[in-house]
């Protein structure tokens, strides 16, 4: 399912402003070559503004969105009247009989009518930001009434028309609309391409939460709106692969299958896990679940039928993407799972260690050391480098755990435990939501008001870096331990991410095979 996002995520930008920008061959036919040209103009902008954020355009947004929603439904009540005998089509007898007598050029035609229903696979993101009374209210009441006119008034105008059966969205527009409309159309399509890579944004840094991708650098945009990020190695690979896909498909008519694949896709997945929500979480009978699940599977599995016969017409371009990350995301989690267990054989439990330094503790130096490690219960490899080396171990010794709930936000009250080993020892647990960015120091701060002294400037935190290197036998392919290697190189540094003073920190290398 995040796969087949990160797809929709750079399809939709690419076919969203081609389509836009297309309405300027109406306009003047003159500018067909400049088409591909203008569109990446206005792509390479839209990314290259993504580090200042998006809450002083976002005030805009609303505005431009209704207007473009009141304009193309008054032209198309405005066109309706040209054959109102297209108005028989909103009974589904027809739709039934043409299914009947032309099944097949009918399947074919599911998986272009498809992309009438596109952008309701992220509608769930949206409900996560407005809520469902907010976005219920603008469907029924505007967005839903003036698509519905411009289709009818579309069907209306080609059959009035025929000669316009080729652009009929932008030939419906009288000459002194045209130009404006283009306009207005590009900054819809602008608007609908933010949502989607702002979501992209958001997708990254829960998948790095939840260990399904290397550490990435999180820049927040927005002081008022934790939720609103930047991630910039994300923008750059987004911003690459949609400028390669206008460069490749030139015309939004060609990315249509591929659009058509990455949204039915990400359906098919959601229902699937709806289905685990319905049963697990909400805990409805199996039946009842069952029930929903083949009601919308009937769907699903229709229209990506209907889509996957266009593989060849572009419909692939979205499996690739999809496969690639499938494979980085499998890759880091299978070598993230191999590197835990080869460490943990050579780690010491550390109920033992703690118990031994408190018998025979070495020389003992002023402050507090904070050692972060990944597993509480063993003794970090930054510890044991330490004693290795330097012969001495602080006052206090806190061993600090950072891990990520399946809940999008922890409690303040939640989100440090403390547990004291001896004098020499505290094992702290830091836990964090999945859409929350970690910051230990303002963690730490809370364990403070638990009782534990510590001050962030007296402190040194001791991080162990791993050096990997591919072993002669490794449980992976060759190729795939390449690729873990080479996506722990890219990852951001634990400093930068766990926002730790650089001043305090203390990093200690090892060399891992894997």
């Amino acid at each position: 399912g995040a796969s087949l996002f990160y797809g929709d995520a750079v399809i939709t930008p690419a076919i969203s402003v081609l389509s836009a920008v297309e309405g300027l061959e109406v306009v003047a036919p003159a500018l067909g070559p400049y088409i591909v040209p203008i569109t990446l103009v206005i792509l390479l902008t839209l990314f290259a503004v993504q580090r200042f954020g998006t809450a002083r355009m976002a005030i805009v947004f609303g505005p431009i969105t209704l207007l473009w929603f009141l304009a193309i439904g008054l032209f198309g009540l405005w066109h309706l009247f040209d054959d109102l005998s297209i108005l028989a089509s909103v009974n589904p007898y027809y739709g039934f009989d043409y299914v009947v007598r032309n099944p097949g050029t009918a399947f074919a035609t599911i998986g272009t009518v498809f992309l009438a229903v596109t952008g309701a696979e992220a509608l769930y993101a949206d409900l996560g930001h407005f809520g469902r009374r907010p976005i219920a209210t603008a469907w029924m009441w505007i967005v839903f009434p003036s698509l519905l006119l411009n289709y009818l008034g579309q069907g209306a105008f080609v059959l009035a028309h025929a000669e316009a059966a080729k652009n009929p969205f932008f030939e419906m527009f009288p000459p002194w609309a045209l130009l404006p409309m283009v306009l207005l159309a590009t900054a819809a399509t602008v608007i609908a391409s933010q949502a989607v890579i702002s979501g992209a944004y958001s997708l990254s840094r829960q998948a790095v939460q939840l260990n399904l991708l290397p550490r990435l650098t999180i820049e927040h945009t927005s002081e008022k709106q934790s939720g609103q990020v930047y991630l910039p190695r994300v923008n750059f690979f987004l911003g690459l692969v949609v400028i390669l896909l206008v460069l490749g498909f030139e015309r939004s008519t060609n990315l249509a299958a591929a659009y058509g694949i990455a949204v039915t896709g990400n359906m098919l997945v959601t229902t699937t896990l709806l289905f685990i929500v319905m049963s697990r979480i909400w805990q409805w009978r199996l039946w009842v679940s069952v029930v929903v699940t083949l009601g919308f599977l009937t769907m699903d599995i229709t229209f990506i039928g209907a889509n996957l016969i266009k593989v060849v017409d572009g419909g692939w371009a979205s499996l690739v993407i999809a496969i690639v990350i499938v494979v980085v995301m499998a890759t880091w989690v299978r070598g993230s799972r191999q590197l835990s267990a080869k460490v943990r054989r050579d780690e010491v439990p550390l109920d033992l260690m703690a118990k031994k330094l408190a018998e025979r503790p070495p020389t003992l130096v002023p402050g507090t050391a904070v050692f972060l490690t990944g597993d509480p219960t063993c003794t970090p490899i930054a510890l044991l480098h330490s004693l290795k080396h330097y012969k001495v171990l602080h006052e206090k010794n806190v061993i600090l755990t950072v891990v990520t709930a399946p809940s999008p936000v922890i409690k303040k009250s939640e989100r440090a435990r403390i547990e004291p080993l001896n004098d020499l020892f505290l094992r702290v647990t830091l836990t964090f939501g999945y859409m929350e960015q970690p910051n230990i120091p303002r963690a730490l701060a809370i364990c403070r008001k638990q009782g534990w002294k510590s001050d962030i400037m007296t402190t040194s935190i001791f991080l162990s870096r791993r050096s990997l290197k591919a072993a002669a036998r490794s449980e992976m392919p060759y190729w795939q331990d390449r690729l873990f290697i080479a996506l722990a190189h890219t990852a951001s540094d634990a400093t930068e991410y766990f926002q730790i003073p650089t001043g305090r920190v203390v990093e200690i290398g090892t060399q891992v095979n894997i």
